[in-house]
């Protein structure tokens, strides 16, 4: 018996971005709060904007709990990218609108995606 899928996981990397804007946690704020408007969801309180790590993992990782699921985010200021953009929410949303916001918010020169979809068995 097939199951409906439960929610959708879309990962984006982002390559050669401003580094201005990676490196800064107001930018990255300001990201996550118009992101949230740009996926049409709610926020469920603030984001958490935290730099940590060292060497070539060194920079910022963003946190956002969203009513339907959350919101993740690193990014490396050494390699010029915003990596491992993680959404994942139980209300549907255009995956690929998305991933073209962030890479204009970010001014990346490339990025990738991906979607899958999640808690459905076949």
């Amino acid at each position: 018996m097939a199951h409906k899928q439960w929610g959708l996981s879309t990962h984006i990397d982002l390559f050669g971005c401003d580094v201005k804007k990676i490196t800064s946690r107001e930018k990255i704020q300001a990201f996550a709060y118009k992101l949230v408007r740009t996926l049409d969801m709610e926020a469920h309180g603030e984001p958490s904007v935290i730099w940590f790590g060292n060497g070539i993992t060194e920079g910022y990782t963003m946190t956002q709990l969203l009513t339907t699921s959350c919101i993740t985010a690193h990014f490396a200021e050494k390699h010029r990218r915003a990596s491992f953009i993680d959404i994942f929410s139980c209300k549907e949303y255009d995956a690929e609108k998305v991933a073209i916001f962030c890479a204009e918010f970010f001014d990346a020169t490339i990025y990738n995606m991906k979607e899958i979809t999640r808690g459905g068995l076949s």
